[in-house]
């Protein structure tokens, strides 16, 4: 990330950022952030000592951070509760927030709610966007009292929908790929959020 990019949203009231492992991002104190883990992108090349490894030097003020999460498996949610169970722990114990990534498949009673403290909702684009897909994940996210956090919203009129649903955090790749564009643009989605006192919303990038 750019030193021009780092500048640019230190000062807004709802914007965060969202680090991984290979992430060059040097975080502001003041500034919310979260760490994931990276499997969307790394795959089968993810490296979970690496991961715990790095979380042990958080790369921010820790008491700012919103989550930490457990790896998961894209797209498949019994896969992905087998392979997170026995880090989520793990993550408390580092200091972290344990964040769980809700998939494909999500079923709300397979799972032990009190083992983590953030529902990431996760999964693919068709599923997410799913009335009784992400959206549904949400509603019981908020019914079972945990901070709900949902990945990759890149667009004002679908950040708008999932702050609707009740979500208290999402992220975007919308600033990586043109900070001096899309700021501006960034700034009016989330001052129609706040235009809204029912729907606050930290957006993370």
């Amino acid at each position: 990330m750019s030193r021009k990019f780092q500048a640019l949203p230190s000062r807004h009231p709802n914007f965060g950022v969202i680090v991984t492992p290979d992430s060059d991002r040097s975080i502001a104190p003041e500034i919310p952030w979260a760490a994931d883990n990276g499997c969307y992108a790394a795959g089968d090349r993810f490296d979970l000592d690496r991961y715990l490894t790095w979380l042990q030097r958080p790369p921010g003020d820790l008491s700012r951070c919103l989550f930490a999460t457990a790896p998961d498996v894209l797209g498949n949610a019994s896969a992905t509760w087998e392979r997170s169970q026995p880090i989520l722990p793990m993550l408390r114990e580092l200091g972290y927030r344990a964040g769980y990534v809700a998939q494909d498949g999500f079923r709300p009673t397979e799972i032990d709610w009190s083992a983590f403290d953030v529902l990431f909702i996760g999964g693919t684009t068709a599923w997410k966007r799913a009335e009784r897909g992400g959206y549904a994940a949400i509603t019981e996210g908020k019914c079972q009292s945990k901070w709900v956090h949902v990945g990759r919203v890149n667009g004002g009129p679908f950040l708008r929908n999932v702050a609707a649903a009740g979500a208290d955090s999402a992220d975007g790749t919308t600033l990586v790929f043109g900070p001096d564009i899309y700021w501006r643009r960034v700034q009016a989605w989330l001052a129609s959020l706040n235009a809204q006192p029912s729907l606050p919303l930290e957006a993370l990038s």
